[in-house]
C-alpha cells in the first residue's frame, strides 16, 4: 500500500460528503469508516502518495463547507503494524480517554 489518507469529521453528513470529495477527487479507494463516538467519524483511504494527497485536501475543503472538519492526515508508506491495528476487520476501536477531572 503506498499511502492511507484519513479525513475525520464531528457529524456523519460532513463525512458523507468528504468522503464522495475524495473518490471524484483521485484514484483512492475507501478502506475503512470508523465511528469513534460523539459523532466523530472516519474515513480512511488508500492509494497512490500523491492521489491520496490530493483526496484529503479535497475531503477536507469539503468537510470544512459541509460541517465541522476535527483533522486530515496523510501516511505514506505505512507500517503493517498500523495497517492491522486499525484496519482489519477485528481490530478494537480506538477506546476515549478519561480526562483527569473525571472520576472512574
Amino acid at each position: 500500500m503506498g499511502a492511507i489518507g484519513l479525513v475525520e469529521t464531528k457529524g456523519l453528513i460532513s463525512l458523507v460528503a468528504a468522503t464522495d470529495a475524495m473518490m471524484k477527487a483521485a484514484n483512492v479507494q475507501v478502506v475503512k469508516r470508523i465511528g469513534i463516538g460523539g459523532g466523530l467519524v472516519t474515513t480512511i483511504v488508500s492509494g497512490d502518495v500523491g492521489s491520496v494527497r490530493a483526496a484529503v485536501e479535497a475531503g477536507a475543503r469539503v468537510a470544512t463547507q459541509a460541517g465541522e472538519l476535527v483533522n486530515s492526515h496523510v501516511i505514506a508508506n505505512p507500517t503493517a503494524g498500523v495497517l492491522e491495528a486499525f484496519l482489519a476487520d477485528d481490530a478494537p476501536l480506538p477506546r476515549p480517554r478519561k480526562h483527569s477531572h473525571e472520576e472512574a
